[in-house]
């Protein structure tokens, strides 16, 4: 299965993408898509740039599932709606893709990467380039990205394999079908 991570940024959205073979998980790509060309003040210009940007990459890579980071409250309210306008802007380039996307939180992905919920950038980085095996580390953007694509490569494993299980209908936690399903 190919899976694409987005970690959604105004400035920088970062993506990676993996092939999970069962447990064997194997580089693809990843970048980043910089809005910086753009004025600072011109949000629709900016907004678009992710969009293109996003269909561009599952255009090319052609994954079957997405996995986004879920946006977390910054003390600054006027951030936070930014950022939440770019992972807007993000979800809907992949869902007008027909793509199933899953969000986690950033706590969630440092603690299935790292092992704790508070690692710093350079820990993930260091352990995104062990675990796909890659020749140097990836910059701090596309490796939280790769992150999220490697923590749903392993979520979705122990989700098919609740399902499977058990005949109650499963409930999945930061899952978007049509809406979080809690």
């Amino acid at each position: 299965m190919r899976i694409l991570g987005i970690d959604p940024g105004l400035q920088t959205t970062g993506f990676g993408v993996i092939d999970a073979d069962g447990p064997r998980l194997s580089y693809v790509a990843s970048g980043t898509i910089k809005t910086s060309a753009v004025a600072t003040g011109d949000l629709p210009a900016r907004l678009k740039i992710i969009f293109d940007g996003i269909r561009e990459v599952t255009a090319r890579y052609e994954p079957q599932c997405a996995a986004v980071e879920i946006v977390f409250v910054n003390v600054n309210p006027q951030s936070t709606l930014l950022l939440g306008q770019a992972r807007g802007a993000a979800l809907t380039a992949l869902v007008s893709k027909d793509l199933p996307v899953s969000e986690y939180t950033a706590l969630q992905m440092k603690k299935a990467i790292v092992g704790h919920g508070h690692a710093k950038k350079e820990q993930i980085q260091a352990m995104i380039k062990r675990l796909l095996n890659l020749p140097g580390e990836p910059g701090k953007d596309a490796a939280d990205a790769l992150g999220l694509a490697i923590m749903h490569a392993h979520a979705r494993v122990s989700f098919e394999a609740m399902s499977k299980s058990t005949t109650l209908q499963r409930r999945q936690h930061a899952q978007f079908k049509g809406g979080r399903t809690y």
